[in-house]
């Protein structure tokens, strides 16, 4: 699914995820490339969603803590895109909560940032490292 230059995946949990699937894809653009169901209270056990050459993993927050403790709303993360103006409006449109919108950067990159609706920080920008 993800192109084979990909060595990062960056993974997240959401107390709703079916919800933030369908916020991602519509807000974001993401391409929903797999959904596996959980069992008990993991309403998604799995999901793969992919945006360009790259993809990001997310599952349900299950109810108790397991090995890794509670995780959901607590990440950030960057993402490289070739039109920041445009999807800043997109995910404007849908509800995004917006952190810092549309600015030039120092080092060349045209950035804005949003957080999702459980907490997590997505920074995305032309700049390409």
């Amino acid at each position: 699914m993800a192109d084979s230059t990909q060595v990062f995946y960056p993974s997240f949990r959401y107390r709703d995820a079916r919800a933030a699937i369908d916020w991602l894809v519509e807000a974001l653009g993401f391409e929903v490339g797999m959904v596996v169901d959980g069992e008990g209270d993991r309403d998604v056990a799995h999901a793969q969603l992919k945006l360009g050459a790259g993809m990001v993993m997310l599952g349900s927050e299950p109810a108790e803590p397991d090995q890794y403790g509670p995780r959901a709303g607590r990440g950030w993360l960057y993402v490289a895109v070739d039109d920041p103006d445009g999807l800043f409006e997109r995910a404007r449109a849908a509800g995004a909560e917006v952190l810092e919108g549309p600015h030039d950067t120092e080092w060349g990159s045209r950035d804005f940032s949003i957080r999702d609706p459980e907490g997590n920080m997505w920074n995305f920008g032309s700049y390409r490292p």
